[in-house]
Formats: C-alpha cells, structure tokens, sequence
C-alpha cells in the first residue's frame, strides 16, 4: 500500500498544518509530507486568515483524501484507534470533541492579534481586550480539563486530538509571552517539549520564506 500524503503549508506560521501533523504523529500514521509554497494562492490565504475554508493540512491516505483538521482526527482514530486520540469513555470524549471544537471554530481575535510565528519574540506583548478575553477562555478550558482529568495532558495521562488542537496556542503564548499561572504554564511546557514539537520547530526555524503581512513590527 502507498504511504499516506499530508500537504501542509508553512511551519513557521501555519498553525491548522501543525495541527493536522501532530495528529498524525500522535496517531504513528507512516506518511509523507508535500509542503506548499508560501506563494501559492489558497496557502496564503489560509495563512492570512483570508479562507473561508481551510483546504490544509489535507491527508490522502489511498483513495481516502480528508482536509479538515477535525475530520482527520475522526479518521485517524478510525484507522488508529489505539493511538488514543479520543477518550475511551463516553463523557470524555464528548467533552474532548467539544473542546476541541471550540477551538476549531472560534478564538478569531486571539488569531488575528496572535498569529502564530515561530521565529518570532515579542516580551511584555500588549493584549488589548478582544484577544484577552479569548485567552482568558482558553486558560479556563485548559484548567477544567487539567483539574478533573489528573492531566498531565488535557484529558489525563496521554495527548488526545484536545492537545493537538491546542498546541499552536501553545506556540503563540511563548511568542507573544503571555503570562500564565503555574498550572497552565506547566501545560505549556509539556506540550512544547513533546519531541514532535520539538521537531516542528526546529524545521519551522529553518524556513526560508517568509510573509511580510504576518512580520510586522509590533
């Protein structure tokens, strides 16, 4: 059987291609990256947050083709149900799948005023209000699910697609150092250290290409 095929779009700022890699990394899915140029139309778009719908990460797997992030988490977990991407339990997994639809779907002031930019610092970063307040309801999603799970991770002792979707928030706290309390900034932490973070990084790092609308001066 051919290997799968994820085409992604920019490490250094795609937080939707992040997403989709880390669940296939999760999931231990054998596949093949196919990177966009960042001058490719749709892959701008999406980057800019100008799509209506985002057409990466996509995932072909044989004849099975799926481009929505949470549609390539139902399918890994199909095909991969040992990898744990959902909760074995009813109730968590609702809850998983709400959380992580809540981040899916909405947040768009933090995006906008956050944009995910790897190679980026920005210490003392100025949150004005908008932004804040999607961040103080991700902050309360992360403790909820770390208060009644055990953690480490969102939903107890292993990521699920919840830490997947939530990842790239990670990333955009260390590079706009939004200040975090113990609990949180430990969770923090732990997912940026995941070795597959790790590796992301450490490619988006070496991108050449860059965006000037998402390179601004702050």
């Amino acid at each position: 059987m051919a290997k799968a095929t994820l085409t992604i779009s920019s490490k250094n700022y795609s937080s939707w291609s992040l997403r989709g890699w880390l669940l296939c990394k999760m999931a231990k899915l054998d596949f093949e990256e196919v990177r966009l140029s960042a001058d490719d139309p749709s892959s701008r778009a999406e980057l800019l947050l100008l799509s209506p719908s985002f057409l990466v990460p996509c995932l072909t797997d044989g004849e099975v083709k799926v481009w929505d992030t949470l549609a390539i988490a139902e399918y890994l977990n199909e095909i991969k149900p040992k990898a744990g991407l959902l909760p074995k339990d009813l109730a968590q997994r609702a809850h998983c799948r709400a959380v992580a639809g809540e981040m899916h779907s909405g947040f768009a002031n933090m995006r906008a005023a956050l944009p995910m930019n790897l190679k980026a610092t920005h210490p003392n970063f100025k949150i004005w209000a908008g932004a804040q307040a999607d961040i103080d309801r991700i902050l309360a999603i992360w403790r909820e699910c770390l208060e009644t799970y055990g953690g480490p991770f969102l939903f107890g002792a292993t990521p699920t697609l919840a830490d997947a979707m939530y990842a790239p928030v990670c990333t955009r706290f260390e590079t706009y150092d939004v200040k975090l309390d113990s609990i949180t900034a430990e969770y923090k932490k732990l997912i940026l250290d995941l070795p597959a973070m790790r590796e992301w990084n450490a490619e988006a790092q070496l991108e050449p290409a860059e965006m000037e609308e998402l390179d601004v001066e702050f």
